[in-house]
């Protein structure tokens, strides 16, 4: 995710998977462009082939391709999440005056060669509950990056009186 508009009133953060979508996209083409050049010659295995990729790539497409915003308004003291898929749109609003912090989750994954790797996810401490901003974790620095971001946001922002008192 990455910090689309920082200013002091509001904070718009937005993840928009452009290079996975993209790339599934060019996999689904190769694998029904290989499959139908070979059903020319042999229909048989040519068009499953073409089916069961694109399928599979299709499938890949509507699971991970998601767009992420986060809105942090003070104007209307609300966080608005919003996920769209390509055939889902969500919506979830919180009270901005009952945001705490961002949170970097950690979880560690553990592989058959026992090597642990920690994956994090940023999320968003409303009211002692933890929202995630994204579903999935990552081995990366930009969950990191994101929650310092906000937290650094919260800290400047000019929240209503309500805020300071409780």
């Amino acid at each position: 995710m990455k910090v689309v508009r920082n200013t002091p009133e509001q904070l718009i953060v937005a993840n928009k998977p452009w290079l996975i979508g993209i790339a599934l996209i060019l996999f689904i083409l190769a694998f029904v462009g290989a499959g139908l050049l070979v059903a020319t010659e042999e229909p048989l295995f040519g068009i499953p082939f073409a089916l069961f990729g694109g399928g599979i790539g299709a499938a890949c497409f509507v699971a991970f391709v998601r767009r992420v915003q986060v809105i942090f308004d003070c104007g209307s003291n609300l966080i608005t999440i919003r996920t769209q898929s390509l055939y889902t749109y969500r919506e979830d609003t919180h009270p901005l005056s009952q945001l705490n912090k961002a949170v970097l989750e950690t979880t560690v994954s553990s592989m058959n060669n026992s090597n642990a790797n920690t994956l994090y996810r940023p999320s968003l401490d409303i009211g002692g509950t933890l929202h995630p901003m994204v579903v999935s974790y990552t081995n990366t620095r930009g969950p990191a990056r994101l929650v310092n971001a906000v937290n650094k946001w919260l800290q400047a922002a000019p929240l209503d009186s309500a805020r300071d008192q409780a």
